[in-house]
């Protein structure tokens, strides 16, 4: 009986630490979202001020934006799954 008293301890103990690192995790999800954003927005002014590219400026261009927005995709999943 003592045994699964303990294993219980141990589990809520260890239940408590997971919720806790989730919670963290959450937060620091958020915050790159958020910085996330702030670049997109940095980019599309850069964009809009920069509009005569080379077409190899643009085509690395594009490569780039497609980065981020899978990158904001993928963030965007993972918090839809909280």
């Amino acid at each position: 009986m003592q045994l699964l008293i303990k294993q219980y301890q141990q589990l809520q103990k260890e239940n408590l630490q997971l919720k806790n690192q989730a919670e963290k995790t959450v937060v620091a999800i958020k915050e790159k979202n958020k910085t996330i954003e702030e670049l997109q927005q940095k980019i599309d002014i850069k964009i809009i001020q920069s509009s005569q590219l080379s077409k190899e400026e643009k085509t690395a261009l594009e490569k780039r934006i497609n980065g981020y927005l899978k990158e904001i995709n993928t963030c965007l999943m993972l918090l839809n799954k909280e």
